[in-house]
């Protein structure tokens, strides 16, 4: 993955299915640079890395993708808005389930298999 740097976290909630952040898309993010010219827009590859990133820090894994699975990007996610990321945690296979939203309204979601491997200092 990219290793982007996080967006501001507003707020993380853990749930009995998951972890849940609020997540602030500034307008001042790097990613929104020359993506496009007319409408800026978040790009997939950066939602990808942090829900990696996130996820992998949340449940104790190295963040190293081995493959990407039944990826949608529904809505585009503009600059100066917040949305919610929630991932929830398939121990046995070691899979991110993850999904941008606003309510009813849905940008992206997917599963990541991750490699398996924990970090240093994780159980």
């Amino acid at each position: 993955m990219i290793n982007s740097s996080l967006p501001p976290i507003i707020a993380k909630t853990v749930m009995d299915d998951g972890v849940e952040w609020l997540l602030s898309i500034t307008a001042d993010l790097p990613y929104f640079e020359g993506h496009f010219p007319q409408q800026a827009v978040l790009p997939g590859v950066t939602q990808l890395d942090w829900a990696t990133q996130l996820g992998a820090l949340e449940f104790g894994y190295a963040a190293e993708v081995e493959s990407l699975e039944v990826l949608k990007f529904q809505q585009l996610i503009l600059p100066g808005t917040q949305v919610f990321l929630k991932i929830s945690h398939n121990a046995g296979k070691h899979k991110l389930n993850f999904a941008y939203y606003d309510g009813d309204k849905r940008f992206g979601s997917g599963r990541i298999a991750l490699s398996g491997r924990k970090f240093e200092g994780a159980n």
